[in-house]
Order: C-alpha cells, then structure tokens, then sequence
C-alpha cells in the first residue's frame, strides 16, 4: 500500500533553523561556556563542536550523508552525545538502538534501517559484534577513527529531513521505527524553552539516549546552548551528588525515578535550591508523588503526557494548578486533543474513551510499515489526521485530561470496563505500598477479573487480605480486586514503564493449556 504520512499543522511566520546549524551557532557564541558533562569527561562549546565536525567529517569520508541512517548501540556519555550530533551534522539520521531490547529485536532493527555503520560502547560491545553492520565503530576509540578526517560545516537540511528514528521495545512482532524530523525536533526545543532551558541552564539526564523521554530534554538543552550533564547510569545517591555539584537546573524523569529519589535517606538534606523544573513523563504520576515532589523539590513540576509518535501532547504545570494534581493537564499551545468511541466517532466533553492527539510536532511515519501507520492514524470530520495514543481518558469540567488506562490494558469483568489506574490508586493510597500493578486475570465466572500485584515498602507489613480489603473499600462492586499477591519487584522497561503484558502472560498461559 501507499507509504502514509503524517503533516502537522503549519505555523505561520515559522523561523527554521536546523538541529546542527544550531550547534555551531552555539559553539560561536559561547566557545568558552560548558556544553557537555559525564563522570568521565567535560567539554565546553568549542571543544564539543569541533569534535562533533570532526566525526562527521569521518561519516562524509565513510559516504554518509543526506538521507543515510547510522545507528549507535551505546550508553549515556559525551562521546555518544557527539556521535549522536555529528550523524546529523552530516545530514543524517540517527537510530539510537535500545540495548534493552532481545538481540533477535535489534537484528530486525539493524536490518530495517539498513544502517552501514554502527557506533557502540564497551558495555555492549559483544551484542554489537553479533549484530554484523558493515562496519562496527567503538565510541571509546573515536579518536582513532577520525584521526585522518577533516571537521565539515554542517549540512543544510530541510525542516521535513530526517533527524532521528526511535524504534518500539519489539517484543512482539516487528519493531516499529518512529521517523523524527528536524520540524518535530524544532519545535519542541521551542516549547522546552519556556521552562527556562535557556543558555545558562544546566539540565542533567539519567535515562537511555535511545528512549524520547532523554530527547525531550537533551536535544532542546543542546539546540538552546545551555549545559548537559549525562550519568550512564541512575542512581538516586549518585543523581543527589552529581544536582548538588553541578548546580543542575533541569532534569527528566520518569515516574519510578521520583519514587525512588523520594524515598532516599537524605533526599531532604540535599541542596536542590538551584532547580528551576523538573518533567516527568513516560507514565503517569500519582497525585499525591506530584505533591510530595512540589512539597520537598524546590522548583517547578511539569508533568509530559504524550506519545514518541507526536500528535498526543499535554502539559500539567503543577504550580500553577496544584488542585489539578489528579489530571496530566491542559493540551499543549497548537495541539488538539480529542476523544473518539470504539467506531471513531468523537465523544462530547466528559465522555470516557480514546485519547486522540494533533499537534506541532508528528512523526512523519513508522519506517517501512505503510500498514501499521494507517492503523494509528484517526482522520476527523474536517479531513484533519490525529494520532491515536491507545489510552483511554477523559476531559473534565475544566478542559483538564484524565488518564483511566491503555485501551489494550482495560480489564472488562461480566462486560462492565474497570480501568486498572482506578484499583491501582486504592492500593497505592495504603502506607506500606510501594509499588502496584492491576492486571486482568482469567475467571470463569466473569471472562477475566482484576488481580492486585504489590510490592512492599522496607520495613512495613500487610497481608493480601487486608491490602485487598483496604482497596475495594474505597470502590465500586463492578470494580473490586478479586484477590491480591505480593511481589519482591515489577518488571519495568528501561524508561519505567510496568511491563503488565509480561505479568498477565503466565496466567493466560495456563488458562490456555
């Protein structure tokens, strides 16, 4: 079939400047200032942008060059952040593959993109091999590899040119590759930039580069000529040392992250006075983390809901709205969020059902997959294509988005839907919960039925029962847990997110044996 592909809205009077050409204009501003921080390394704007022309220097000679694909399979460092930016120098894209992934997905991936060229850290280095790109590039010795390249200007590029392609977790069935382009990137570094990531800003990052939540934050603190400090890998104490001597500005988290930072000894004890905002996103937060957070973190709260497709965007700004801590907030400025039934028919504000989105930044398409692009788009009465997150949600009163679940999540019991974030919410409001998922379970009686996996918080004791009866007090008949079961941990992705496909699978498994 013809390859889809979606337009977002224009914007009139739009000033265009691409990704790289940004970063050069930096370096010639502030050539002194720092541009980039691990645990290893720092280098200021000048350093940094020469190291960036001279890598894709090395791509040009290696005849990368518009249009090109080159993928990274590596850690959160300076070096990897320069690759990261020299592959669009060069006017390519980058595909940033996630090492979470099984080696059989990021065989599918490597293939799919038809990548030459293939940058890799020591951590992942043995995978890489395995993989077979035609040429394998160790970021540890780039040095070596560019020690003959000259540094080029960047490339000129188009706001439609590919910037970035971030593939699905591929757990099942082809991974889908999510084409950015430099309009998507642009304009969010646009919307980032009210939030006060500016130069002189110092935003820190703790998840992969491969995930758009790290993008969201990275690749605007880079466009703006502001500061980024990366760790590897997170850590809460780690995380508290590197804020305090870095007199970090920014962060991007994901909603674990804040749970655990907040339950770390001496969290209160630290100096986090030079925060300005913090995002969450990749999930969404409970309210009462959300007040805790704005309670003990100087600093602003603004919560992302979204989509790495684009499309979906809404924005809470938690000081301003702190009796909105319930919801993901308001649709961001230019985007258009709405709520369609099971045969795509748009809902009237208050109705339950899917969260469709349009906005500024869209992603063109999903790589070679024409099919699965026309699934995910939604085209309303004016003829306007949407993006369909597969969540389920509502408008209130006040035009505020609340979150009930994924559409493929919702647990439907003797043909009553019951949204897992409802039960979750009970469970989660009893002191010694530290962490919950709601997934459905196979009953006979009712088809499937709610089923409460907790894990405890250090020191505090609750049995089943009582958790399970401490929730389905606060709940309505049609929704109550049919039991609950301890756990020692959830299983998450690498960005946070409970992987509840992995819970429910043993249960179906052994309904169907």
């Amino acid at each position: 079939m013809p390859q889809p592909q979606l337009i977002p809205p224009a914007i009139p009077g739009e000033a265009f400047i691409g990704f790289a050409r940004r970063l050069a204009n930096n370096a010639a501003r502030f050539p002194g200032a720092p541009a980039v921080i691990d645990e290893n390394r720092r280098l200021d704007w000048g350093s940094f942008a020469e190291l960036v022309a001279r890598i894709a220097g090395g791509l040009t000679m290696h005849g990368i060059g518009r249009g090109d694909m080159v993928a990274t399979l590596a850690s959160n460092s300076v070096e990897h952040i320069a690759v990261y930016c020299a592959i669009i120098h060069a006017g390519a894209c980058v595909v940033p593959l996630p090492w979470s992934a099984t080696e059989a997905a990021l065989q599918l991936m490597l293939k799919d993109c038809g990548a030459r060229i293939l940058f890799a850290s020591a951590a992942h280095a043995e995978t890489a091999r395995r993989l077979g790109a035609e040429e394998l590039v160790m970021v540890e010795a780039l040095e070596n590899w560019i020690s003959w390249a000259r540094p080029i200007q960047p490339v000129d590029v188009r706001p439609t040119a590919l910037i970035n392609m971030i593939y699905s977790s591929g757990t099942t069935g082809a991974p889908k590759g999510i084409v950015h382009d430099q309009r998507f990137r642009a304009r969010q570094a646009g919307r980032v930039a009210q939030y006060g990531v500016r130069p002189g800003a110092r935003s820190l990052i703790s998840t992969p580069l491969y995930s758009n939540t790290t993008l969201f934050l990275a690749l605007p603190t880079l466009a703006s000529g502001a500061t980024l400090i990366s760790m590897s890998r997170f850590d809460t104490t780690r995380f508290l040392e590197v804020a305090q001597v870095e007199h970090v500005t920014h962060a991007v988290l994901v909603p674990v992250q804040y749970t655990r930072l907040m339950d770390t000894p001496g969290f209160d004890a630290a100096n986090l006075s030079t925060f300005v905002c913090k995002f969450s996103t990749s999930a969404p937060l409970p309210a009462a983390m959300k007040a805790q957070v704005m309670a003990r973190w100087p600093g602003n709260l603004i919560e992302l809901y979204g989509m790495t497709e684009g499309g979906v965007s809404v924005m809470l700004d938690c000081a301003a709205h702190p009796d909105k801590l319930d919801t993901v907030g308001r649709p961001s400025p230019g985007a258009d969020i709405r709520i369609i039934d099971e045969d795509g028919n748009e809902l009237p504000p208050g109705a339950f059902g899917e969260i469709v989105g349009r906005s500024g930044a869209m992603m063109q398409r999903y790589h070679n997959q024409p099919e699965k692009t026309a699934e995910i788009i939604w085209r309303s009465p004016e003829g306007l294509d949407f993006i369909r997150s597969g969540d389920m949600g509502r408008f209130d009163a006040d035009g505020f988005l609340q979150l009930l679940d994924r559409k493929k999540d919702m647990i439907i019991s003797g043909g009553f839907n019951i949204y897992a974030t409802d039960l979750e919410a009970a469970l989660r409001s009893h002191p010694a919960v530290a962490d919950v998922a709601v997934i459905g379970v196979p009953s006979d009686a009712w088809g499937e039925t709610p089923l409460g996996l907790v894990v405890l918080r250090p020191g505090h004791d609750a049995t089943p029962q009582a958790l399970c009866d401490h929730a389905n007090a606060q709940l309505g008949k049609t929704q109550r847990l049919s039991a609950v079961e301890l756990r020692d941990s959830l299983p998450r992705s690498e960005i946070g997110k409970v992987l509840k496909r992995e819970l429910r699978a043993p249960y179906w498994a052994k309904a169907t044996a």
